[in-house]
């Protein structure tokens, strides 16, 4: 852990320094010791604002508070990079996927085909029939736009091919044409 800390408009103060230390060196519980923090406290006319850039493998963290006390804004820029920490880690919770030990390996291969005999398969649990009734592409976009579904199902006009006008996740339509 190496926490430089630069004063700019403002004298050096060894108890703002040792506060700053003690607050970033507080971010270890998440990071470990293997970070680099930079903090450069600024004093302006009304304002003193706290700036903190963290380097930790490769990932970048900035944050930067204002306020009318420097000890408060050193606070609120620490509070600010702890949840940019704890979102961080979190991300990596939920992406990271355990790697079983080789030791074990052959025992979790058994136990996985062993529970496969009980697993369900899906089912088809509502049948519905509906008429296919030949349109243009833009008559089913109209269509489709005045009901709740994601997609529909009809025959073009143009091709006498069944064709499907979904609606995607940006707001557009999209089209599946078959290829025979």
């Amino acid at each position: 852990m190496k926490i430089t800390v630069t004063f700019r408009h403002h004298p050096p103060s060894e108890p703002l320094r040792e506060y700053v230390e003690n607050k970033i060196g507080k971010l270890s519980k998440y990071l470990g010791d293997n970070f680099e923090a930079h903090v450069v406290m600024t004093v302006e006319k009304f304002r003193q604002s706290t700036e903190v850039d963290i380097l930790y493998n490769g990932f970048h963290i900035k944050g930067e508070e204002e306020s009318n006390d420097m000890y408060s804004s050193i606070d609120l820029v620490s509070d600010k990079i702890t949840r940019q920490l704890k979102k961080y880690k979190e991300k990596l919770k939920e992406h990271k996927f355990p790697q079983p030990a080789v030791a074990n390996a052959h025992e979790k291969i058994i136990s996985v085909t062993e529970s496969e005999t009980n697993v369900k398969t899906p089912q088809i649990v509502k049948v519905e029939k509906f008429f296919v009734k030949p349109m243009t592409v833009d008559e089913a976009i109209m269509q489709l736009e005045l009901t709740q579904d994601s997609f529909l199902v009809f025959n073009n006009a143009s091709t006498r091919k069944a064709n499907v006008v979904y609606k995607r996740k940006d707001g557009n339509f999209g089209l599946i044409e078959p290829n025979v």
